[in-house]
């Protein structure tokens, strides 16, 4: 067995417009089920209703839950937790301690900004710890339990959120556990322009558009040599196939995860492509190479081939 299979990611994001089979099923419920078998939902990002806290979190768990209950007859335990303005310290020592537990968290849709708010208040208000919330997600990581964003989650989950382009923000980061990458949840063409532009401000970030159904899938850590390791396997999804909503579902048209390099440069990655970076402690040594399932390794920065044979063989020299 290689190296790289070793691996299991510890983050995914991604862009869905239902629940899609091999992104739920494959990356999300069959890993819980290898686990403890619990699946903490968060929609705590979505906003209210006139004076209704829970219309929008109860509907948004709504369209997860009936795909989770299939799964009960195999153990599966999931379960939501919603954001309410009078929530005790009980309530919010419970809350963590999910956290911390589950097998697999999933950051559902919504406002980022507002999810991002809520998240940093409470660990504020309650333990006088306004990263409390960032602090379980990335002890998480280090754990090697998976953390999952959809829509509003992408943005939680990645170094920025990819709407920083557009607006002044105080403090424009978000979570970080998808480290130096920014993704656009539900990308279609058009949208060119606006990675173009998230790309050129941070250059210090991979920026990705992620279409309906897509995302990416995240394991990272330290290599032998001390040198670090972010292996970004790229997820396209074509089996949701209800007539009515193929408009909908952009990988089924041949849409791809585009890429926009710093320096304007365009790539468009394909179902089980993977991306290799490799960088020392302090980025004054980056490589990294984009890794076909059935074609030759290629350079990242010159998209010129290689002489690698395999992920592991990059690992392993690295």
């Amino acid at each position: 067995m290689e190296v790289s299979d070793l691996m299991e990611p510890t983050v995914i994001v991604y862009s869905s417009h239902n629940r899609c089979n091999y992104i739920h099923n494959d990356w999300i419920v069959q890993r819980a089920l290898r686990g403890n078998r619990q699946i903490l939902f968060l929609p705590m990002s979505n906003g209210l209703v006139g004076d209704d806290e829970y219309d929008r979190q109860m509907y948004s768990w709504g369209t997860f839950r009936w795909f989770f209950d299939f799964y009960w007859q195999y153990g599966l335990k999931a379960f939501p937790f919603f954001w309410n303005s009078g929530l005790t310290r009980d309530d919010v020592d419970k809350l963590m301690h999910f956290l911390w537990a589950s097998e697999v968290v999933i950051l559902g849709g919504g406002d980022p900004w507002l999810g991002i708010e809520r998240y940093r208040s409470l660990g504020a208000r309650f333990y006088n710890e306004p990263d409390c919330f960032e602090r379980i997600l990335k002890e998480r990581q280090e754990r090697g339990l998976l953390t999952a964003g959809f829509s509003a989650g992408v943005d939680q989950l990645c170094e920025y959120v990819h709407s920083s382009t557009d607006h002044t923000f105080q403090n424009p980061r978000a979570f970080g556990l998808a480290r130096n990458i920014i993704a656009a949840s539900h990308f279609e063409h058009g949208r060119e322009g606006m990675l173009a532009e998230c790309a050129h401000l941070h250059g210090d970030c991979l920026v990705f558009g992620l279409p309906n159904d897509s995302g990416l899938s995240i394991s990272q850590g330290r290599l032998p040599s001390g040198n670090f390791y972010q292996m970004i396997q790229f997820l396209l999804d074509t089996s949701w196939s209800r007539p009515e909503d193929q408009w909908h579902i952009k990988t089924r048209h041949g849409v791809k995860i585009h890429h926009i390099y710093p320096d304007g440069r365009h790539w468009a990655f394909s179902g089980g492509d993977v991306l290799v970076r490799l960088h020392n402690e302090d980025y004054t040594y980056q490589e990294a190479f984009i890794v076909p399932p059935h074609s030759p390794i290629r350079d990242y920065w010159s998209q010129h081939l290689t002489q690698f044979a395999s992920i592991d063989h990059i690992l392993k020299t690295h």
